[in-house]
């Protein structure tokens, strides 16, 4: 099992300047690890600018979402031909601020997860309980209703080619963090889903965690059995935190 760490949470963040710095830091600090992945999700105007910096080197790059169509007349959405074009390799898909902030279904996640891999592009695909959920005991019921939308659409075999990121919405950007024992029992109860469908995929599915990772709390995290690695988020704009999560991966 291969882990990955993704800087997935630049969100509406950076500028040209500030981008260059913070590559230029992960460039020449980020060691390549045998059976660790690294990559940055960035926001659409600055795939350009990654591209040319990362490119030849061991560091991937990605967007933080796409359209669920391939072309046609829908202002201001970008396909997944767009972002091959600007050579991503991931993209994430149904991020908590994606759902919540913009309206997005469960089954327009799956079309969307569905889009990325018609483009050759590594969908993330997002699943998380917001305080309430968890405080009512739905956890698993909110958590499995999405990740199985996208598995009744796309089928089993699509996530032989994709990742998974457990995300508690309560623990993103709040300082709070599912304990390593609460983020197990989800990334066990995840992967026992897919097993379901088919148990050799499941056994190689990337499930990472998403959620107030640091590098205070990383190195435990990742010892877990089902924690393949992390959806990093405002630690990924810091190069000494990124790096030291990704060491912790190692």
């Amino acid at each position: 099992m291969r882990r990955r760490l993704v800087a997935g949470n630049w969100k509406m963040h950076g500028s040209l300047a500030a981008n260059e710095a913070l590559l230029a830091a992960l460039k020449s600090r980020l060691r390549q690890v045998d059976g660790v992945d690294c990559a940055v999700c960035v926001p659409f105007p600055y795939l350009n600018q990654v591209a040319g910096l990362l490119s030849g080197t061991h560091i991937a790059w990605g967007a933080q979402t796409l359209s669920e169509h391939d072309a046609g007349a829908h202002t201001g959405e970008v396909s997944g031909a767009m972002l091959r074009e600007f050579g991503c390799r991931y993209v994430i898909v149904g991020h908590s601020e994606r759902r919540s902030l913009h309206g997005e279904t469960d089954q327009q996640v799956a079309a969307k997860f569905m889009a990325a891999q018609r483009w050759g592009l590594v969908p993330i695909l997002c699943v998380g309980e917001t305080l309430e959920q968890r405080e009512r005991g739905d956890t698993q019921e909110v958590v499995g209703r999405q990740f199985e939308a996208v598995l009744n659409a796309a089928g089993i075999a699509g996530f032989a080619s994709a990742a998974l990121a457990y995300e508690p919405v309560w623990a993103i950007g709040t300082g709070r963090t599912a304990t390593p024992a609460q983020a197990q029992e989800m990334h066990e109860f995840l992967r026992a889903l897919a097993a379901k469908r088919d148990r050799g995929i499941a056994q190689e599915l990337a499930i990472l965690y998403g959620g107030s990772v640091k590098p205070g709390n990383a190195k435990e995290l990742f010892t877990r059995a089902d924690v393949d690695g992390g959806l990093i988020g405002g630690a990924s704009l810091v190069a000494d935190d990124f790096v030291a999560i990704c060491e912790a991966a190692s």
